[in-house]
Order: structure tokens, then C-alpha cells, then sequence
């Protein structure tokens, strides 16, 4: 028996279409970090990045860290680190593990190109001590203490908290908490990954009294090369002398 032309085109047809609605659909979203950031991928919406590190990247202000602005190649670093065990904290282990290398590098890509939200960026200004004792924090920030060697943070951190090369993240705008906590979880062994352990022999030159004063002094820095804050400008002001009236 002899098929009808018509039937073969309708086949034709059909499966011409079938492959067009398996095709992916092409959009921007699909090749970057958006989808990832705000859905969470294969990690389900319990590990969307924005629900805790915000929708601007700009962190919780406790112990949260902005993502935004920082170095790709630094925050891939760190999820890395996080799949590996080499940095610890069970949620961000366990989001860290769901994504792959790609995935990971799209991520970082994301938050790297968000700029820093200008909302509690601290202003330009001399007189941000961070702490009663702010003298001591920004002398050792800004100096070290060669007598224990302790490098100072501004060597690889920026005077400014700028962060200096891609592999030395900025501090400025980061919560203070948060980077007491991490300073701790680099004294105690909690955290790794460093180069040539430079992070954990600065902890561990720290004594404890020291941390949360000198996190918040480097929290308060304004991340702008052109605005440093020397240690003189954290003098306690001048008490009077009543015997020149001054």
C-alpha cells in the first residue's frame, strides 16, 4: 500500500519541532552567577547567597561578609577552600560542595562586578579609632610590632583596608565581628589556605585583648587608597595643662 506524502510531512514537521523545545533556552542568566546567587543551583533556595550575604552582596554587618567588589579569582579561591575543608563553616561547606568548578568561578564572577553599596560606607575621616584603645589597633594595623613579628596588615591589606593585589582581600567594610572571628579561626587552626601561613602567625602574635579592637579599626577604614588614617590621628585629645591654661 502505497503512504499518503502528507503524513510523512506532518512526521517531519513534528519531530522538527520536538528538537527546537529541547534545545536550552538562550539567555544571559544561564551563563552567569545571577541564577546561582539568587536560586541557590542544584543546592535548592536554602543556599541562595543573597539570603545571607544580601541582594547587593553587602553582608549581614555581624558575622556575614560582603561579597561585593572583592577579587574573582580570591572568592572562587575561598569556595574551593570550603569544598575542601580547608576553611569551616557547615553551611558554606555544604553549599560550596553542590556547586562545580564552573559554577563556582560564575559565582565569584557575579559578586566580583557588584560594586560595594555606598548605604553605612564610612566616611572620609581622620577620627575613626574604632575602639578606646583605637591608638594601639591602628599603630599595629598600620606598623606591626617587629618585637614579636607581627607584620603590619597594611602590607598586604592597604593602608586604607583597600586590599592589595588580588589574593589580599579588602577589610574595609567588612563587619567588624566578622573579622574577629576569622582572625581567632586563624589563630586556632580553624581555618587555612593562606600563603606561606602569613595569616595564622599574625593570629597567633595577637593577644587576645587586641582582636576586637583591631578588627574594628579596620573596619572603619574607608577602602580609598587616598584616604589613610596614621596612628597620630588616633591620639586621646590633649588634656588641659592648668599651668599654662591651656
Amino acid at each position: 500500500m502505497e503512504l499518503s506524502p502528507k503524513p510523512l510531512w506532518i512526521a517531519a514537521l513534528v519531530m522538527t519541532l520536538g528538537a527546537c523545545a529541547a534545545a536550552p533556552v538562550d539567555s544571559p542568566y544561564t551563563e552567569s552567577g545571577v541564577l546561582l546567587a539568587l536560586s541557590g543551583g542544584d543546592a535548592g533556595a536554602d543556599a541562595a547567597c543573597h539570603t545571607c550575604h544580601g541582594l547587593k552582596g553587602e553582608g549581614d554587618g555581624d558575622l556575614v561578609p560582603r561579597l561585593a567588589g572583592l577579587d574573582r579569582g580570591y572568592l572562587a579561591r575561598q569556595l574551593i577552600l570550603f569544598a575542601q575543608g580547608q576553611r569551616r563553616h557547615e553551611q558554606m561547606q555544604w553549599i560550596a560542595r553542590h556547586f562545580d568548578p564552573s559554577e563556582q568561578d560564575r559565582v565569584a564572577e557575579y559578586y566580583a562586578q557588584l560594586a560595594w553599596p555606598q548605604e553605612g560606607r564610612p566616611a572620609p575621616s581622620p577620627a575613626r579609632c574604632g575602639a578606646p584603645d583605637g591608638m594601639a589597633a591602628a599603630r599595629l594595623y598600620r606598623e606591626g610590632d617587629a618585637g614579636r613579628g607581627l607584620a603590619a596588615c597594611a602590607t598586604c591589606h592597604g593602608a586604607a583596608g583597600e586590599g592589595v593585589g588580588a589574593g589580599n582581600p579588602p577589610l574595609a567594610g567588612q563587619p567588624a565581628p566578622y573579622i574577629a572571628e576569622q582572625l581567632r579561626k586563624w589563630r586556632e587552626g580553624e581555618r587555612y589556605g593562606d600563603a606561606l601561613g602569613a595569616m595564622r602567625d599574625a593570629a597567633r602574635a595577637l593577644a587576645e585583648e587586641e582582636i576586637a579592637p583591631l578588627a574594628a579599626f579596620a573596619a572603619s577604614l574607608s577602602g580609598l587608597p587616598d584616604d589613610p588614617v596614621s596612628p597620630a590621628e588616633c591620639l586621646p585629645p590633649r588634656r588641659p595643662d592648668p599651668r599654662n591654661g591651656a
